[in-house]
C-alpha cells in the first residue's frame, strides 16, 4: 500500500471527513532536504470533519499526528495540514 494511501485511510478512520485530499507534493522538492526519489516523503493534506468541531489549531494537528501514528509519520518528512470543521 502506497504512503498515500495508508495516510487516507488512516484519516477516514479517525475523523469520517466530508472532504479528505491527500496530494503527495514530494517532486517540488527535489533537491531539498528529506527528498527521496519515488516520491511519498512531503505531503498536503485538507480534512473538513465535525470532529474538529471546538479544537484549537493546536489541537487538530494533535489529532492527526496522534491518528496516523509514530510509524506512518516517522516515514514522512514533511506534512502540510490544511483543517476545519
Amino acid at each position: 500500500m502506497s504512503t498515500t494511501q495508508e495516510i487516507s485511510d488512516r484519516l477516514e478512520a479517525a475523523f469520517a471527513p466530508r472532504e479528505l485530499d491527500v496530494v503527495d507534493d514530494s517532486e517540488s522538492h527535489r533537491g531539498h532536504a528529506g527528498f527521496q526519489e519515488g516520491g511519498e516523503s512531503h505531503f498536503n493534506v485538507r480534512i473538513r470533519s465535525e470532529r474538529f468541531k471546538g479544537q484549537n489549531r493546536l489541537a487538530r494537528h494533535r489529532a492527526v499526528h496522534s491518528a496516523l501514528g509514530p510509524d506512518l509519520m516517522g516515514r514522512i518528512h514533511a506534512l502540510a495540514l490544511d483543517l476545519d470543521e
